[in-house]
């Protein structure tokens, strides 16, 4: 059986928001099975707590922001990412403000959080979201698909009209239960160029953009001092992107996910295409029969693997 997760104690961290600027300490909790994952916004009364859907996407602009009532919590989008990277189905996060902080710009404090809050298995079994037939969302020359497959790939392709992509790989393919998210994509993080900062800043967003949580270009050149983490990190965000905003459906997916140029918007367009459209999906538990359970075995025996790794270090 491939089982649920979530951790086994609390953990907590606290960092910048990109754009509010505001200092929010935020915890990860265990939760029950099938209690799926669930933000809590302890600064606020009521009201406060918002269980991660797709149709609770409230605003795409700069980030993912779930919205339900009176509360509201943005850039989701890396912290869902790690989640899914570590196959977390049920968790409680708490939060002391409106938005998740950025740290690093990556995924990556988040995988070592949920690292420390040491991943446990339920004795209940996992429900995947196993797609049936191919659906696409396209608008302004953008795109994303999804279609059937026995697993969890992604392949994303990115095209900016700047020097510092003209000779770069801009192209990846990465297949979940085969590849390492951890290796390959948490340490990617999110970019920029310098006049949109500036527009931001004007308008009272990104004051908690640095140097230290994003790389940032100006007209000709990446301006951070340090080296790339990869020589397409800029790509493989967008992947790490992907990945969180795919899980606010709360469930991993058993298909392939195609992009071209998209982004917040039309990944969470696709999605709601999908949960329309009831024939062109399945809510499936797997057995030994399905070609894909053993990869799902071995991937979740390699993130057992990590997992001691890192209690060791």
């Amino acid at each position: 059986m491939i089982f649920q997760k979530t951790i086994s104690k609390k953990v907590s961290i606290q960092g910048v928001g990109l754009h509010s600027g505001d200092t929010v300490n935020l915890s990860l909790l265990p939760a029950k099975p099938d209690s799926g994952i669930t933000f809590v916004r302890k600064d606020l009364n009521s009201n406060n707590t918002i269980k991660v859907d797709p149709y609770l996407v409230s605003d795409t602009r700069l980030c993912s922001t779930l919205e339900k009532e009176s509360a509201k919590v943005m850039t989701v989008e890396h912290l869902m990412s790690a989640l899914y990277a570590y196959s977390i189905d049920n968790i409680i996060i708490e939060i002391s403000g409106i938005e998740v902080p950025i740290l690093d710009g990556s995924s990556n404090p988040f995988i070592y959080l949920i690292q420390s809050g040491e991943p446990i298995n339920q004795e209940r079994e996992k429900k995947f979201i196993k797609v049936k037939k191919a659906l696409k969302y396209e608008i302004d020359g953008k795109f994303a698909m999804l279609e059937p497959y026995d697993g969890f790939k992604i392949d994303f392709s990115i095209d900016f009209p700047h020097p510092v992509f003209a000779d770069r790989n801009n192209s990846i393919s990465i297949d979940y239960y085969n590849d390492s998210y951890v290796d390959e994509i948490a340490r990617a993080r999110t970019f920029g160029f310098m006049q949109e900062v500036e527009y931001l800043r004007s308008n009272g967003l990104a004051k908690g953009g640095s140097l230290d949580n994003a790389i940032v270009m100006d007209e000709y050149k990446i301006i951070n001092n340090d080296r790339l983490r990869y020589e397409d990190e800029f790509v493989r965000h967008k992947v790490l992107d992907a990945f969180g905003d795919l899980y606010l459906t709360g469930h991993a997916l058993l298909g392939k996910f195609t992009a071209f140029k998209s982004g917040h918007e039309i990944n969470n367009q696709l999605l709601r295409l999908l949960m329309k459209d009831k024939d062109s999906y399945d809510l499936v538990s797997l057995t030994e029969s399905d070609r894909v359970y053993q990869q799902i075995i071995n991937h979740n025996e390699q993130l057992e693997l990590i997992q001691n790794e890192a209690a060791l270090a």
